[in-house]
């Protein structure tokens, strides 16, 4: 992934806080060893702080061979994505039909070491949180126990985290006017995704910045 010095993460509070603040779905990505792919699972993942994050797969997934061979994965996660136009992205004097509109997004990738779970009570553990978590209040499901019958059908993973590449795209190369118009497209413009990007914008290249 490229990330330009404009782009990085500002630090580590800055990935930590975006991820805990209800990222909770991306891809687990498991090379395994000596293999053409790697196996590629789409998941529901909680992240509640620190260097670690818990989940579970079902036994019939193909993933478990791929940490057999090597319990190293990458998790990917995507958020706060939105198109950017070329009417809003073209530089002070360039002609419009000369720009190059782009894409604003934030994006981590996760290189972490992989544990396997079966032991009962952890993955009653895990399930507990990651159902509290996804399941209304009241549900009927929770808690789940150690002798739940639908245990033996997962098994639970724990990612820790051993290093991170974090991407902030919001026009960090952009000078303020031009910040200033693609700020006003997007709040007109104004889907949820879009005010998530210009909160983004906002904070990290504050329109009064040259």
């Amino acid at each position: 992934m490229l990330i330009h010095p404009w782009d990085a993460a500002l630090g580590a509070d800055e990935w930590k806080s975006w991820l805990a603040e209800g990222r909770d779905f991306g891809q687990l990505i498991a090379p395994g060893s000596g293999r053409d792919l790697p196996v590629v699972v789409p998941t529901h993942f909680l992240y509640g702080g620190g260097e670690r994050i818990r989940l579970h797969l079902a036994r019939p997934n193909p993933v478990w061979d791929a940490f057999e061979e090597h319990p190293r994965a990458l998790l990917t996660v995507i958020d706060d994505y939105v198109y950017a136009p070329t009417e809003w992205v073209a530089n002070e004097g360039q002609p419009v039909e000369e720009a190059v509109p782009t894409s604003y997004y934030a994006t981590l990738q996760l290189s972490c070491d992989v544990r396997l779970i079966d032991d009962p009570g952890e993955k009653a553990q895990i399930l507990n949180v990651q159902l509290g978590h996804f399941e209304p209040p009241g549900s009927k499901r929770l808690p789940v126990l150690p002798d739940d019958r639908n245990l033996p059908g997962i098994r639970g993973i724990e990612l820790t985290i051993t290093d991170v590449r974090a991407k902030f795209k919001y026009a960090g190369n952009k000078k303020a006017p031009v910040r200033a118009r693609i700020a006003e497209g997007l709040a007109e413009r104004g889907t949820a995704a879009d005010r998530r990007a210009l909160g983004h914008l906002q904070r990290r290249h504050p329109l009064d910045e040259g």
